[in-house]
């Protein structure tokens, strides 16, 4: 059977999506697998000629990561991986997610959905916040606010320009974490370290600068347990299926706090999912031979 890797696409993440379908490519390849590479920018048309033949999405952002692409997929009854569209819709869009997360008792920080009317006299802007666009990922559309006096409208302007409702949450100071879901299974915690006197942002995410520690050596064995577990009810609540990772707060006093949840996390090889599969027994080829395994238990391949 062969593999069709999709990469690229057309939202603010495309260079990103590129880097990581092109990683997943190379690893299919390596493990003898007979791979075809398209880049949805392109169109569809390729997808009603398929035989014999499962779609990887390696997208990230809209169009890719938000159920649009999976529903096209699903019409053709082509086996993919990853969630199915209504889960993929779900987790792209952080509201969405927040409600259902609640609901479930998920702890998470305190948050609401904002304009760029409301934002200013909401009360989680006058303290130490974070302001990210509502659908969206790779920290593209994402502001941390320490001190909301000196927040520029320029940059309030910028984010809603992205798009017009952005999810406010309070800032957790603490120890920032990832959790890799494989399956329905946790893989080993991942603790991102930002360089001094910086954020996990878009740029340090990508150019080496911050510090992934896998396992985590700052984190109790108890307490990278507790974050498993939660990041697995997450997975699970959230209805997704093969991968997905799941990132989280440890606040000062060892409260777990769920941030949000991509249901295709980076595969570059600079990304967090690789590194700890990597630690779990899966390099990137081993990892590529477990997705395409699920992929024909779930689509009786």
């Amino acid at each position: 059977m062969k593999i069709l890797v999709l990469g690229g696409g057309d939202s603010p993440e495309r260079e990103v999506s590129l880097r990581s379908a092109k990683a997943i490519a190379e690893a299919a390849r390596s493990a003898g697998f007979e791979v075809i590479e398209k880049d949805p920018k392109d169109g569809l048309g390729y997808l009603d000629d398929l035989k014999d033949t499962m779609v990887f999405p390696i997208l990230h952002g809209a169009g890719g990561e938000d159920g649009v692409l999976q529903s096209e997929l699903e019409k053709r009854g082509l086996p993919f991986l990853g969630s199915e569209s209504r889960s993929s819709a779900d987790c792209f869009d952080k509201l969405t997610t927040r409600k259902i997360l609640e609901a479930a008792g998920v702890p998470m920080p305190a948050g609401d959905s904002v304009t760029k009317a409301t934002y200013r006299n909401h009360p989680l802007a006058k303290s130490p916040h974070v302001l990210k666009v509502s659908r969206g990922g790779s920290s593209i559309g994402t502001l941390i606010v320490r001190d909301p006096a000196e927040v520029s409208d320029q940059a309030v302007d910028e984010l809603f320009g992205l798009q017009p409702e952005a999810v406010i949450e309070q800032l957790i100071e603490g120890t920032e974490i990832t959790v890799p879901i494989l399956d329905k299974q946790a893989l080993p915690v991942i603790e991102i370290v930002p360089p001094p006197d910086a954020e996990f942002d878009y740029e340090n995410k990508y150019n080496g600068a911050t510090q992934e520690i896998c396992p985590p050596v700052s984190v109790p064995r108890n307490l990278q347990e507790k974050a498993q577990d939660l990041a697995e009810k997450v997975h699970s609540t959230m209805g997704c299926r093969h991968l997905s990772r799941v990132d989280i707060m440890i606040d000062e006093n060892g409260n777990l706090l769920v941030l949000e949840i991509n249901t295709i996390p980076g595969l570059t090889n600079q990304s967090l999912y690789p590194k700890s599969a990597a630690v779990a027994g899966y390099p990137m080829q081993d990892l590529v031979e477990q997705f395409v395994n699920l992929v024909k238990r779930d689509f009786k391949l």
